[in-house]
């Protein structure tokens, strides 16, 4: 049996990994976005965000002052758990106080807060049941400024691939430098409507560098980063060339008579920490190969 105690210490690690040091795929994208850039002042932002991450890094302070909401993906695998879901939001909660992160989760309309990052349904939890010996927990941070852009529409069947690209595209001129870009965009098609935004929001766990084994999203996927990038959003949204980082599609199947669309928006700051945990006691870090 996998005991809470050990759920919870990883739980805790991996969002101070999380929150502090931004996965390789994507420090990597942003370096290559600041070399490829042309416009002096989209320049400047990137230089001023790749320097953010590095000294994150180095006074170990979490990289943005928004440490976002807690979405966590569990693969439990074909193992015991001892308490999981108390055990992460026992992990929650410490880890707001001791690395520390803002207490973000508040009541929708008495807007009070907990000051615990816990609350209904929050953190949430997306459980997939696996024959793995072992149980695999990702944690997402999620911040406010991307989320506000996110998007859904209920497409008529008839507007096809070229409805999409119309959505995302409309969706992101609209969104302009809120969203604190360069961004990736998570984006979830077919489903249902809710299925549509669960798949959006796990498109954003695949690496920048994980090309769609489908060939023609894979196409999808190019066409859209491409489009946006010639808008001259930029970073920040002040011009230039980098507005996106990666798009990532996901689909479902769905109803005959519906294409739901979903966008979910990611802003620079990707933040995304993984690891498995073995019966034995090892948790083998896969997102931060440096952890201890």
């Amino acid at each position: 049996m996998i005991r809470g105690s050990l759920i919870k210490s990883t739980a805790i690690e991996l969002l101070r990994l999380a929150s502090i040091f931004l996965p390789n795929d994507v420090k990597e994208s942003l370096k290559s976005a600041y070399n490829a850039e042309r416009d002096e002042v989209a320049r400047m932002q990137l230089k001023a965000i790749l320097d953010n991450i590095s000294l994150a890094e180095e006074k170990n302070i979490p990289m943005c002052q928004d440490t976002g909401l807690h979405v966590f993906y569990a693969d439990l695998g074909s193992v015991q758990v001892e308490d999981f879901e108390d055990s992460i939001n026992e992990a929650v909660s410490e880890a707001t106080k001791t690395i520390p992160l803002r207490p973000n989760a508040v009541h929708p309309f008495s807007r009070k807060n907990s000051g615990t990052n816990i609350g209904q349904h929050v953190p949430y939890i997306n459980y997939k049941i696996s024959d793995q010996p072992f149980v695999e927990i990702t944690v997402m941070p999620k911040g406010a400024g991307s989320e506000n852009m996110s998007s859904l529409a209920m497409l008529t069947p008839t507007q096809g691939i070229r409805g999409v690209k119309e959505f995302i595209l409309n969706c992101v001129m609209k969104a302009g430098g809120n969203p604190c870009p360069p961004n990736i965009l998570g984006i979830g098609v077919g489903g249902s409507s809710d299925i549509a935004m669960k798949i959006a929001k796990e498109a954003l766990l695949r690496p920048l560098n994980d090309r769609n084994s489908d060939p023609e999203i894979a196409e999808l996927e190019t066409d859209i980063l491409e489009a946006v990038n010639k808008l001259g959003i930029g970073p920040m949204g002040l011009g230039g060339d980098s507005t996106l980082l990666g798009v990532k599609v996901e689909l479902a199947h769905c109803h005959t008579a519906t294409l739901p669309v979903a966008l979910n928006y990611q802003c620079w700051a990707a933040r995304r920490a993984s690891a498995r945990i073995y019966e034995s006691g090892n948790v083998d870090f896969l997102s931060h190969k440096f952890s201890k």
